[in-house]
C-alpha cells in the first residue's frame, strides 16, 4: 500500500469522530476546536481528514449516482432507482449526498490555514501544508459551484454554532477557487513529496483542477481570457511532464491495469483499503454501500450468473433460447453484480437519430479502429463453473452433449453486432454459451465496464474493491485543453490535442507496427471536425464511467439538449433548470435565523 494511506488514512482515523457533521448543522458534533492546528500533527491531521472525507464519496453508491445517472451515457440498470435517473420528483430530500461533507471539510481546512501558519516546522514543510489545504478547499468549493451555484463562501474557521446562513454568488466562489488553486501550484511540489505520497496532489494536479476552474468559468460568461488561461495551463502541465513523471500509457488499457493504479497516468486518486482500523470497514463484512467503501467496479456490472445459460442463443425468431442452465457463478474476477447503471443503447426509433443508439453509434461508432471499446467493456465471460448438459436436456436446441471447461469455455459473447443463430465452434470446441446481441441488451443484461474490475481484492468475492479511485488522469489535460483552445477560437491547437488521445486510442498490442501505424492515422482529425459535441464523444470515449459526465455536460451547457436527443429515461422530465442540483432540504431546514436558505429555482 502506497504511504499516504498508511500515514493520512490512519492520522484521520484517529483524530476524526465518525460522528462529524456538517459545519451548518445547528448543533456541531466536531471535535476540532482551534487549539488543535496549533501542533504539526494537528495541521497534518485536518488535512488527512479531509483526505478521509473525499473516500467518503466518490466510489460511494450515491455520490456515484449523481455524478453519472441521469446522463447520454447510462440508462437505468435491473437494479437502479431514483429520481436522479430521470430527473420526475429530483428534489432537495432525495440529493445531496456530498453537501454536509464538503462544508464541514472547508471548515476544517479553513482552521487548517488559519492557525497553521505558526506551526513550529521548517518554511518548506509549512508551505507544503498549506498549499494542500488551499488544493483541496478549491477541489470542495469547485464541486459545490458546478453542482449547486451560489453557496456559502467560508474562509474563516467556525467555532461556534450558528442557525443563520446564506448564499454568496458564483462569481465570489470562483474568485476564491482560481486564487486557492492558483496559490496551491505555486507552493505545492512537482511530485508526490512524503508525507503526501500515493497520488495527493502535487502542482500539476492543481493546475488541471485550476485550468478546469476558468474553463468552466468562461462558459459561464463566455470569457475568452478563461478559456485562454486554461489552454496555457494545459500547456504547460504537458511540456513540463517529464518533471511531473506524468505521461500516456503506450496501450489505453494499461491506464487500468491495477499494477498501474499508481502510475505515470494517474495524477489524483482517493485511495482505499480493507484494513479495519481506518474505521469503515469490518472483517467479514461484505460490500453493501454506504461508509466509504469502493464499489465503483459492481455498479456497472450485469447479473451474470442468473442471465447466462449453456447451449442458449438468439434464434431466428429473435428470441434468446435458454436452456436455464447458468453456465457462470458469481466470482471475484467478474465481480459482484449490482445493476445500477447501464450503458446507453436504447435504439431510436423515429427522430435525429432515428435507428442510432448513443453507446454503439455515437460514442463508441468507430469500435474496429478504436481500442477503447474492447479496453472498457466485457463482451466475453469464461465459464467459471463446469456443467455438464446430454444431448437430450429440455430446451437443448443444438442437441449436442458437452461438459464445459472452467477458464476454457466461452458461457457468454455480448457481440458489438447482430447475430442469428449460435456459432457451431471456437476453434475445435463446440460454442456452449448464449449469444446476445445489442438487440438483446436490456436492464439486466449489458456489456459491463471491465477497467474498474478490482479481481484481488479479499477472500470475500462481495467485499468492496481496494483500488484507488482515480478522479484525474493524465489524459484530461489534453481533452481540457483542447475544449478551452476551442472555445478560445483555436481549433488546429485543439484538434492537435484531441488526436494525441485519438492516435494512443488506435494502438493494440496484437496489431503489427505497420497496422498501428495505419489505425493512427485513420484515428487522424482536422480542425474542421472540432466542436463541442465531438469533444463530448471523445470524453465519453475516454472517461466512460470515470465520474466526469454529469459535470461535463453541464459545463457545456449541454446536458439538456443532449439527454432529450439520447437518453429516453430522462428525456421527457428534464428541464432548464436541472442544470443546477437541488440544496438539499436538511440545510434550508437548519437556517431558522435571518434570511430564508434559498432553494435553486424549479425545486
Amino acid at each position: 500500500m502506497k504511504p499516504i494511506k498508511a500515514l493520512l488514512i490512519l492520522t484521520a482515523a484517529l483524530v476524526f469522530s465518525p460522528g462529524c457533521e456538517s459545519i451548518l448543522d445547528e448543533k456541531p458534533q466536531s471535535q476540532i476546536v482551534p487549539s488543535f492546528f496549533n501542533s504539526p500533527a494537528g495541521v497534518l491531521g485536518g488535512i488527512a481528514g479531509v483526505y478521509n472525507d473525499i473516500r467518503s464519496q466518490w466510489g460511494t453508491e450515491g455520490f456515484t449516482m449523481e455524478m453519472q445517472a441521469g446522463t447520454d451515457e447510462f440508462l437505468t440498470g435491473a437494479s437502479g432507482s431514483g429520481p436522479v435517473f430521470n430527473y420526475n420528483g429530483l428534489n432537495g430530500s432525495n440529493f445531496g449526498s456530498a453537501w454536509g461533507i464538503a462544508f464541514q471539510d472547508i471548515n476544517t481546512i479553513n482552521g487548517v490555514l488559519q492557525y497553521g501558519q505558526s506551526i513550529d516546522v521548517p518554511e518548506a514543510t509549512r508551505k507544503q501544508y498549506l498549499a494542500q489545504a488551499k488544493f483541496l478547499r478549491g477541489f470542495w468549493y469547485f464541486y459545490l459551484v458546478q453542482t449547486f451555484g451560489d453557496v456559502p463562501l467560508h474562509t474563516e474557521f467556525i467555532t461556534a454554532p450558528s442557525q443563520a446562513a446564506s448564499r454568496q454568488p458564483v462569481a465570489e466562489v470562483y474568485e476564491l477557487i482560481i486564487k486557492d488553486l492558483t496559490e496551491a501550484a505555486a507552493d505545492l511540489p512537482d511530485k508526490p513529496t512524503t508525507p503526501f505520497l500515493g497520488k495527493a496532489a502535487t502542482k500539476p494536479v492543481a493546475q488541471l483542477l485550476l485550468a478546469k476552474a476558468y474553463l468552466t468559468r468562461g462558459w459561464l460568461n463566455n470569457t475568452q481570457s478563461d478559456f485562454e488561461q486554461a489552454a496555457t495551463l494545459c500547456d504547460d502541465i504537458i511540456a513540463n511532464k517529464s518533471n511531473y513523471d506524468l505521461d500516456l500509457w503506450q496501450d489505453y488499457g494499461d491506464a487500468f491495469v491495477p499494477a498501474n493504479d499508481y502510475g505515470k497516468e494517474t495524477m489524483f486518486v482517493s485511495d482505499h483499503m480493507l484494513d479495519p482500523k481506518y474505521g469503515y470497514y469490518t472483517v467479514g463484512g461484505a460490500a453493501g454501500g454506504g461508509a466509504a467503501q469502493n464499489l465503483t467496479p459492481w455498479f456497472t456490472n450485469w447479473n451474470y450468473p442468473n442471465n447466462s445459460g449453456v447451449n442458449s442463443y438468439k434464434n431466428a425468431s429473435g428470441n434468446l433460447v435458454n436452456n436455464g442452465t447458468s453456465g457462470m457463478i458469481r466470482d471475484s474476477y467478474y465481480g459482484r453484480p449490482y445493476q445500477r447503471l447501464r450503458p446507453n443503447s436504447y435504439k431510436w426509433p423515429s427522430g435525429d437519430n432515428a435507428g442510432k443508439n448513443y453507446f454503439l453509434d455515437q460514442a463508441f461508432a468507430n469500435r474496429d479502429i478504436d481500442s477503447r471499446y474492447a479496453k472498457t467493456f466485457y463482451d466475453v465471460y469464461i465459464s467459471n463453473t463446469s456443467i455438464t448438459v446430454s444431448a437430450t436436456a429440455d430446451h437443448n436446441e443444438r442437441g449436442i452433449g458437452f461438459t464445459t471447461k472452467v477458464g476454457v469455455d466461452t458461457a457468454v459473447w455480448l457481440p458489438d453486432y447482430e447475430v442469428v443463430g449460435a456459432p457451431q465452434f471456437v476453434g475445435t470446441r463446440p460454442f456452449k454459451g448464449i449469444v446476445v446481441p445489442p438487440s438483446l441488451w436490456k436492464s439486466d443484461i449489458f456489456p459491463a465496464v471491465k477497467k474498474h474490475m478490482d479481481p484481488s481484492r479479499g477472500a470475500n468475492f462481495n467485499d468492496p474493491s481496494t483500488r484507488p479511485c482515480v478522479l484525474y488522469r493524465f489524459a484530461d489535460v489534453y481533452l481540457t485543453g483542447a475544449e478551452a483552445y476551442l472555445k478560445a477560437g483555436n481549433a488546429g491547437k485543439a484538434a492537435d490535442l484531441i488526436n494525441v488521445i485519438r492516435k494512443r486510442a488506435a494502438f493494440r498490442k496484437t496489431n503489427t507496427t505497420a497496422q498501428n501505424e495505419a489505425a493512427a492515422e485513420a484515428m487522424t482529425i482536422t480542425a474542421a471536425d472540432v466542436t463541442v459535441d465531438f469533444i463530448l464523444d471523445e470524453r465519453s470515449r475516454e472517461f466512460f464511467g470515470e465520474w466526469q459526465r454529469w459535470l461535463d455536460l453541464v459545463r457545456t451547457r449541454s446536458l439538456v439538449r443532449r439527454v432529450k436527443a439520447w437518453n429516453p429515461e430522462a428525456g421527457q422530465y428534464i428541464q432548464d433548470f436541472h442544470m443546477l442540483r437541488p440544496i438539499p432540504q436538511s440545510q434550508i431546514d437548519r437556517v431558522v435565523e435571518g434570511p430564508a436558505f434559498t432553494q435553486n429555482t424549479g425545486y
